[in-house]
């Protein structure tokens, strides 16, 4: 009898998993020549300046509505990928954005498509962030081959505009080569993060989209699949329009799941990962894909009698009056580079916990209850603390639902922890360190290869979640996307089914 063979999402997790003993032989090096640039340049097409929109206070446009709604797109393209500061560097310097993104790479491009309105005409636009314009490079309707893409769902339906994220993979494959898919889409998470919470503060509302046909959106966008591809769809309805509801419809689909695949070289695997996840041309209809079962239960899990329980009912966060400290934390956000090592109390993990899982909490704040993820069935959350004071050292397991901790290792892991996290003084020195995981057999099962797009979105949007709240906490907080996966489980006590996706670390900033 043939041996069965694993789907090509989990082949390509192992073969980039980092180990202690083979990740020096796998580096590269970096060729510094060849860095690619993290801005999109075109040629030929018209701007529209946004900068003079969001310099201005509200009140100067009072009187003008037309300019109080580019106000409003203005900040929101801002707030979500615009550049916040400029570092110095050798070479060229960097620049950093409201959203972050590994090693300050940023692959993603964020593109806008009008349906043609009185203040946008129909077309293809790019957000251009070091100028804060809009470029408008194609200058026909092609709502209609948007709707086409995405298998007619019903959130294009009465929506006028829609962003669409893509990557550009080499500028993340220059530094972690085929690993930097992981990278990719985690970065992606925290910017799908960021145009969520921008939107509830420009009174947009955004409606995400991960099922459609890959290479219609690549060619509407008249981009080369080669170098670049669309990860995402999000129609935006202007909530002030009363005409532009917004019909909840599905967030993912499933794509195919591919076992018959070659010995792939290293080098080559990201490109041809990629190509086995899409969702191919000829899917036609109104979203006639099978339905998805979402019937998992993650509540049970490590639900002992001997288990230590810690419930993480709090205060929710206070985000002020017209949510102005969400703004301003977006656009000061930072990652932390070293922590001091002293204690967080269990109030503050408790409050980091709550605005992430519990968006319901927020909605006397008028922040969205319902935050579009892909599918939070499939991602599990362990909590290895060593300086949470009130809290003994150990790892946990977080029940989102109800609202508590599991304790299911009694140990300070801190030794462990910076050797996990490539010896990095973060792991060390945080006071917890938070791992998103997934069963990625029974992910693929229900959502075929293209899953593990979905599962790296979802934490890395979790991930900002945690980044913002940290940020307004005034708790230093900072993503790590290189570990070593299986040690990870051994250490940690983690199932080994279960696929090590993120860390999160957070501390007191030194």
């Amino acid at each position: 009898m043939p041996e069965l063979r694993h789907s090509i999402a989990h082949h390509y997790h192992e073969r980039t998993k980092y180990n202690p003993e083979t990740i020096n032989s796998k580096s590269q090096g970096l060729d510094w020549p060849k860095q690619p640039v993290p801005f999109k340049e075109y040629k030929i097409g018209s701007t529209i300046d946004l900068k003079p929109y969001i310099q201005e206070t509200p009140e100067k446009f009072a009187d003008n509505p037309d300019a109080l709604w580019w106000r409003r797109l203005s900040r929101l393209l801002f707030c979500s990928y615009g550049l916040t500061a400029r570092m110095p560097s050798m070479g060229s310097a960097v620049y950093l954005r409201s959203s972050p993104s590994a090693g300050g790479l940023y692959p993603a491009e964020l593109y806008l498509v009008s349906r043609g309105t009185p203040l946008l005409p129909a077309g293809l636009y790019n957000y251009q962030c070091r100028t804060h314009s809009l470029m408008r490079f194609w200058e026909s309707d092609v709502w209609q081959s948007l709707q086409d893409a995405c298998l007619w769902h019903s959130a294009l339906e009465n929506t006028q505009i829609a962003l669409v994220v893509t990557a550009v993979f080499y500028r993340s494959v220059w530094r972690y080569e085929d690993r930097a898919y992981r990278r990719i889409f985690l970065d992606t998470g925290h910017l799908l993060g960021n145009i969520e919470l921008a939107a509830s503060i420009t009174d947009f509302r955004p409606h995400l989209i991960g099922g459609f046909v890959d290479t219609a959106v690549n060619e509407m966008l008249y981009i080369d699949p080669q170098q670049e591809g669309a990860i995402a769809v999000l129609p935006l309805a202007d909530i002030l329009d009363a005409k532009q509801n917004l019909p909840r419809g599905r967030t993912a689909l499933p794509s195919a799941t591919e076992t018959e695949y070659p010995q792939v070289p290293d080098g080559e695997l990201l490109s041809y990962f990629h190509r086995m996840t899409e969702i191919q041309p000829g899917t036609t209809g109104k979203l006639n894909l099978p339905e998805v079962l979402q019937d998992k239960s993650i509540e049970d899990k490590y639900n002992f009698p001997f288990c230590q329980k810690i419930s993480t009912l709090t205060t929710p966060i206070d985000w002020g009056e017209k949510l102005d400290k969400l703004e301003v934390t977006i656009l000061k956000r930072r990652s932390t580079r070293a922590y001091s090592g002293e204690d967080l109390t269990l109030d503050e993990l408790k409050s980091l916990l709550d605005f992430t899982y519990q968006p319901q909490h927020y909605i006397d704040q008028d922040l969205d209850i319902s935050p579009d993820y892909f599918d939070l069935n499939l991602i599990q959350t362990f909590i290895a603390t060593s300086g949470i004071e009130g809290l003994e050292a150990g790892c946990y397991y977080y029940a989102p639902k109800a609202q508590e901790l599991r304790q299911i290792r009694f140990k300070n892991f801190r030794r462990e922890l910076h050797f996990l996290c490539l010896g990095q003084d973060l792991g060390r020195d945080a006071s917890a360190v938070i791992f998103h995981t997934a069963d990625l057999k029974a992910s693929v099962a229900q959502y075929g290869d293209r899953v593990y797009r979905y599962l790296h979105m979802d934490a890395g949007h979790l991930g900002q979640r945690l980044n913002l709240a940290a940020t307004r906490l005034n708790i230093g907080v900072s993503g790590i996307g290189g570990f070593f996966d299986d040690q990870v489980n051994e250490v940690l006590g983690i199932p080994q089914d279960e696929a090590v996706l993120y860390i999160t670390t957070i501390g007191r900033p030194r």
